[in-house]
């Protein structure tokens, strides 16, 4: 609410309509995108930002720490991208697109043990956004589907992962100039303004001093 008021001050085009929502909870989902249904006919476009990291190691971690990111980086994304494809359908939407926030780590295994499941939902991710790139080419329509995944971003992600060592977590960020949100938002920008015959699939960014 206050960065809506903080886009309407700054007289920002649009409008930013806050909605709180445990992607964790599928009943919550539901009802976010019924809400939207009500409030504004439906979804034209879904970005999948949500994710997380928590601290489980393949061989000793908590299996709630696994299942939190199972069911927020795979579940949620999954459940929000079959909602915003049946509110798509339902309005004859032909041109509407689905935007997953990915990583690199979906598309690589850093040594890192504390982000080997992590990783691991987020290979999830790379391969369901190409599965649902055939589904929607199969139902023969034009939405288009796309992963972006970026290498470190300045966010709180970090103090999410170290949250028991938060200045753990800031030296991450401090390590080396790392991307910024403004970053992401032009990346999604980009695939957006694409011209409709032309899908673009992935986009892996990360910052020019990142070594993995």
């Amino acid at each position: 609410q206050k960065l809506a008021a903080e886009c309407q001050s700054a007289g920002y085009p649009g409008t930013l309509i806050p909605y709180k929502c445990d992607l964790a909870n599928e009943e919550e989902i539901l009802s976010m995108f019924s809400a939207i249904k009500t409030l504004h006919q439906g979804v034209d476009v879904c970005i999948n930002n949500a994710g997380l990291a928590r601290p489980e190691p393949l061989l000793s971690g908590r299996t709630e720490g696994w299942r939190t990111m199972i069911d927020v980086n795979v579940m949620a994304v999954s459940i929000c991208t079959r909602e915003a494809y049946q509110s798509m359908k339902e309005r004859n939407i032909d041109d509407g697109h689905i935007i997953n926030i990915n990583s690199m780590n979906g598309h690589s295994v850093v040594p890192q043990s504390v982000v080997h499941f992590y990783s691991a939902t987020k290979y999830a991710v790379t391969a369901l956004t190409e599965g649902l790139r055939q589904e929607l080419r199969e139902a023969r329509t034009h939405i288009r589907a796309t992963c972006i995944s970026p290498g470190l971003v300045e966010t709180g992600f970090a103090f999410k992962l170290h949250d028991n060592d938060p200045e753990r977590a800031a030296a991450t960020y401090e390590s080396i100039r790392c991307l910024k949100a403004e970053d992401m938002a032009n990346a999604v920008i980009y695939v957006l303004s694409a011209p409709p015959h032309v899908q673009i699939g992935d986009i892996q960014m990360r910052p020019t001093e990142q070594i993995s």
